[in-house]
């Protein structure tokens, strides 16, 4: 699509840190800019508010694959407004400087400039939480901080579960109880932190052994998948805690929870999601960085970027034309 340069800001981790041979941020980052358009790089701590206008200071940016993979060019501090696209890339945890974002975000005007993902749907959907729109996808799923209740719905529960932070990311706080084991008072004790945070439990899916399916899905519609195996020694299949990608093809079961997602999806502005699905459940719905492209591309010699790039394109032609 020929539609001229954008001007695209990326709200990111710092750049020093990424892997780029596994973050996704940085192959749309390679892809945009392959098409010409204009790549400008922020952390979050660089957000602010002037009287009710959001602005940034930030820096223009190249990538490659090379070391340093980016050098940074020519830095301004404008209206939020001043860009055509806004990436809102920050990686979990959901903290509360997180959740102040999304709400200067939501001062960017929506007809000038397109934020991916929405700030309001960050806003709304928690990862672990959304998913419990959709009771006939999950697995048996119990929320509360309360340590009784929990061993409560453990037994119902064949005498295990899996609890995770509601706020977390990549696996971190995921626990495996087991009611045979005497760390699991410990454990919840620990999730809970006495009692005072709230925690969601969850039936243990056997099938995880197999692996954890991410699938990418733009625009409710899936692009592909992978699969997380986990190590022998782990019950996580999340990639940074040693998960083995491993190519995987979408069942109809896949097919069938991404139909039923798909209009929330698109109704909440939650344009570019992955879906954590085990055996036949989905388990999770990560809306604030989804990755898993590069996985998908090595493993299916595909380049799921430029359907992202090609999407984001086609909604800033449609502001540009209202």
């Amino acid at each position: 699509m020929d539609m001229g340069t954008l001007k695209i800001g990326v709200i990111m981790d710092p750049i020093e840190k990424i892997d780029i041979d596994k973050d996704t941020t940085f192959v749309l980052m390679l892809e945009a800019q392959k098409r010409g358009h204009e790549l400008y790089y922020m952390e979050l701590d660089d957000l602010s508010i002037r009287g009710t206008t959001p602005e940034a200071p930030f820096r223009r940016v190249s990538v490659a694959r090379a070391k340093p993979p980016h050098e940074f060019k020519a830095a301004a501090t404008k209206p939020l407004n001043w860009f055509d696209v806004i990436l809102m890339r920050k990686d979990p945890p959901f903290d509360m400087k997180f959740f102040f974002a999304t709400q200067l975000l939501s001062l960017v005007d929506e007809r000038k400039c397109l934020v991916v993902n929405h700030p309001r749907a960050l806003r709304e959907a928690n990862e672990k939480l959304y998913t419990l729109n959709f009771p006939q996808l999950i697995p048996p799923t119990f929320v509360s901080g309360n340590m009784k209740l929990l061993k409560t719905f453990m037994k119902e529960q064949g005498e295990e579960m899996v609890v995770k932070p509601l706020e977390g990311c990549g696996g971190s706080g995921v626990f495996y109880l087991s009611q045979k084991d005497r760390n699991t008072n410990a454990l919840l004790e620990t999730a809970t932190d006495n009692g005072q945070r709230p925690i969601m439990a969850q039936r243990y899916i056997p099938e995880v052994r197999k692996g954890d399916k991410r699938i990418i899905v733009l625009d409710g519609e899936p692009l592909g998948a992978v699969l997380r195996v986990p190590r022998e020694d782990e019950n996580r299949g999340n990639i940074h805690v040693g998960g083995q990608c491993v190519k995987t093809d979408l069942t109809p079961r896949d097919r069938e929870i991404c139909r039923v997602l798909s209009p929330s999806l698109k109704k909440l502005g939650l344009y570019f999601v992955g879906l954590d699905v085990i055996g036949d459940y989905l388990t999770e719905v990560n809306v604030t960085s989804p990755t898993g492209v590069q996985e998908i591309n090595s493993l299916n010699k595909v380049n799921l970027e430029r359907q992202v790039i090609d999407f984001v394109e086609k909604k800033a032609a449609e502001l540009r034309q209202a």
